[in-house]
């Protein structure tokens, strides 16, 4: 960037870099949590009829308030939900921003605690909004004391909650969800991209939206239903919030094919989330033998595993993409995460890690 746009740029955001997972020519992909298992023929071929059906139109605007997504979506999530509380958008990441430019920006706070999403305290700073990190506990956990405390000493207008959490995989219990909307004020987002991957008896905190009108729970379609390149995230809320996100949302920003897409993808829905027992079995297939290895393993209800107890993490991703293997690095020292993907995948992986671990011990 040369120094007249430096100059020209906001002073936020000087200095600066942009979000960006690695994307390298390797035969293993295990870096952005991605579903690894492509879109069975029947689901591709529906979403291509749909995309068909709406093409010859495309001289026309979409449906600004894609209502039959949002009906859709409401069906999909149960809950006694309907089409007034469901929003949809370009990705989760444009729902949290779009709720970040309606009840955050200059002048007002965002908390969150981390390690967790990246790209919280990110969209926080690109909307003007100040940003709080109330941190996780040395085990990546966070009791109901530790959040309730943080609310109480900063006040904020947004709390962000990832449950379950990304890097770390590991899930919330309600009561910290409960503990946080009673302490504080502002709204309270849950972020569950990863809701569906977890485990028996995991609940989501779409059970307390009744009678919560500052609870926020967003999702996406990328995951579980393997529909990364979708571009569909979405929330449930009360009513009232969807009515505030649309002040702030851009015209017509769903195209007729995203909808299109998306609709037919979800009258696919069991088909598509078959893939999610499989995943679990490799996430809990890696959970085992990342164990045996002797490596410190978080606890996962998501899709991938963060693992530790590594002396140079930095060296071993090395030593890994080197053999065709990328995961990812997150930062964390002595610690990396890697996607549960398929059995042929998840093999190579521990077959990989297994030989750099003897090599540097």
């Amino acid at each position: 960037m040369t120094d007249e746009i430096q100059r020209l740029l906001r002073d936020d955001l000087r200095g600066r870099s942009p979000y960006g997972a690695p994307q390298l020519d390797v035969a293993v992909r295990l870096n952005t949590n991605e579903n690894s298992y492509p879109l069975p023929g029947e689901v591709a071929a529906s979403i291509e009829k749909a995309l068909s059906g709406v093409v010859r139109d495309l001289n026309r605007y979409p449906d600004r308030d894609a209502v039959e997504l949002r009906r859709d979506l409401a069906n999909y999530l149960g809950h006694d939900l309907d089409v007034a509380n469901l929003w949809a958008a370009n990705g989760s990441n444009e729902i949290l921003q779009q709720l970040l430019q309606a009840f955050a920006g200059p002048g007002r706070t965002a908390l969150g605690f981390t390690p967790a999403y990246s790209m919280h305290p990110l969209i926080s700073a690109s909307t003007g909004t100040a940003w709080v990190d109330g941190h996780r506990e040395a085990d990546f956990g966070l009791s109901a004391e530790r959040a309730v405390d943080q609310v109480t000493r900063h006040r904020p207008d947004v709390v962000f909650l990832c449950s379950p959490n990304n890097p770390t995989g590991t899930a919330l219990g309600l009561d910290v969800v409960e503990a946080v909307l009673e302490a504080g004020t502002g709204l309270v987002v849950v972020d569950e991209a990863y809701a569906e991957f977890a485990r028996d008896g995991v609940p989501s905190a779409l059970r307390l939206l009744g009678g919560n009108p500052r609870l926020v729970v967003t999702r996406t379609m990328s995951k579980a239903f393997g529909f990364a390149g979708a571009r569909l995230g979405y929330l449930a809320a009360d009513a009232a919030v969807v009515d505030a996100l649309q002040l702030v949302r851009l015209p017509y920003h769903l195209s007729s094919l995203t909808q299109a897409a998306a609709r037919a993808a979800l009258g696919h829905a069991p088909t598509l989330l078959s893939t999610v027992a499989a995943i679990k079995e490799q996430r809990d297939r890696v959970v085992t033998e990342l164990t045996r290895l002797g490596l410190a393993v978080a606890p996962s209800d998501a899709n991938f595993v963060l693992f530790g107890s590594l002396a140079d993490s930095k060296a071993v991703w090395r030593s890994l993409v080197d053999r065709g293997v990328l995961i990812r690095d997150v930062g964390l020292d002595g610690w990396l995460r890697v996607t549960a993907g398929t059995p042929d995948e998840t093999t190579a992986f521990l077959e990989a890690l297994t030989a750099v671990l003897k090599e540097n011990p």
